[in-house]
């Protein structure tokens, strides 16, 4: 039989679409999900979900409260069809808690070595089964499994906010490490800058010192020059074929004594 809500109530009907929507976007994400390879992107992923399925569960409390209200105003018939949606509601929100559940403790196992050990197991009640089950049973159960999520939820934010100190301690290593590199390289290009002066340095210092050796010889040369002809002047002072010495005065002439006879 057709139903719809917005014969018993527009809130109820309200309701029930935004529930609808993120049963949607609860499918749309965990297939999103298995296609995920690195872990901390499943983390975020899951955080997400997380917070669909807690908005989903304060959803469907909200339309028990409505339900409750409207017992005693609606038929029997109504009451019943609103009851069975709630369990559906509710049905199909721990079948994502518990696939939920499984991820969560596949994302927890591979960060044993980092973390210190695995995660506290989920512990799943499935000796009851639904079409079983009393209404109140069901509610019952239904609010144990949000409980549940909750929890979960709170230890895969645990986990999501260690695994985004952990990235943000190793960036932070990184960044010290890129920059201690920088400072070596600038270092050696220093260095490097360094001894090519002091190669430039050595080789204007060679060059100046061969030249002042060269001028040391060339005056040495000038000076024994000098020396030898003074020598020569002196040893033949009457040798005409050698010029006489700028500053020196030329010999004096043989004296030649003159006797007078009385």
């Amino acid at each position: 039989m057709a139903y719809s809500n917005s014969a018993v109530s527009e809130e109820l009907d309200d309701i029930e679409g935004q529930i609808s929507d993120i049963f949607r976007a609860l499918s749309n994400g965990f297939q999103k999900f298995e296609k995920i390879k690195d872990a901390n992107r499943q983390s975020r992923q899951l955080e997400e979900l997380t917070g669909k399925m807690r908005e989903c569960k304060r959803l469907i409390k909200e339309f028990d409260r409505e339900v409750k209200e409207l017992e005693h105003t609606v038929d029997p018939d109504t009451s019943k069809i609103l009851n069975e949606k709630k369990q559906s509601m509710v049905k199909e929100l721990n079948s994502y808690v518990a696939l939920k559940k499984q991820y969560a403790s596949n994302i927890e196992n591979k960060r044993v070595d980092l973390f210190g050990g695995p995660a506290e197991g989920f512990e799943e009640d499935n000796g009851l089964l639904a079409s079983s089950m009393t209404n109140q049973q069901l509610m019952d159960n239904g609010h144990h499994m949000m409980d549940e999520t909750d929890q979960a939820i709170e230890r895969s934010k645990k986990v999501v906010h260690e695994t985004v100190n952990v990235g943000t301690e190793t960036a932070a290593a990184l960044k010290a490490q890129t920059e201690q590199m920088s400072r070596i390289v600038n270092e050696l290009d220093s260095i490097h800058f360094s001894i090519k002066k002091a190669s430039q340095l050595v080789k204007e210092i060679g060059r100046q010192v061969a030249t002042d050796r060269c001028i040391m010889a060339l005056l040495f040369l000038i000076v024994v020059g000098v020396i030898a002809v003074i020598i020569v002047k002196l040893v033949h002072p009457n040798n005409k074929n050698i010029p006489d010495i700028p500053g020196l005065a030329p010999p004096a002439p043989n004296r030649r004594l003159l006797w007078i006879l009385d």
